[in-house]
């Protein structure tokens, strides 16, 4: 949120997988950004059940670089995959292509993790 915010993006923070389901319905956001070790439901168990409701983009933003794990991201739905640590340049120049794509309104990314 401390990279978002200062450029405009209002930003909602789930601090597990179930408040992250929860918040993908009260908030309706335009970006998801999902880590894949959250407690709870972990990132790919949110991002299957993200992909049974909606078809909101989501980012997968997460410490394992492990090339199995990227492609079972992107097979359960993710639209990108993005390693840590990473450019705040680069993640904000992939949330704006996301957006773009899907001609969405930036009002409310959320962050789960």
């Amino acid at each position: 949120s401390r990279t978002l915010e200062p450029e405009g993006y209002g930003v909602v923070v789930a601090a597990d997988g179930g408040s992250a389901l929860t918040l993908l319905e009260d908030c309706r956001p335009d970006l998801v950004i999902l880590d894949i070790m959250m407690p709870g439901l972990n990132g790919f168990q949110v991002l299957d059940l993200i992909r049974q409701r909606s078809s909101v983009p989501v980012i997968m933003l997460t410490a394992r670089g492990e090339v199995t794990t990227l492609r079972d991201a992107l097979s359960l739905g993710a639209d990108d995959y993005v390693r840590k640590p990473f450019s705040t340049q680069e993640l904000l120049a992939r949330i704006r292509a996301k957006l773009r794509r899907a001609g969405a309104e930036v009002t409310m990314p959320i962050k789960g993790g």
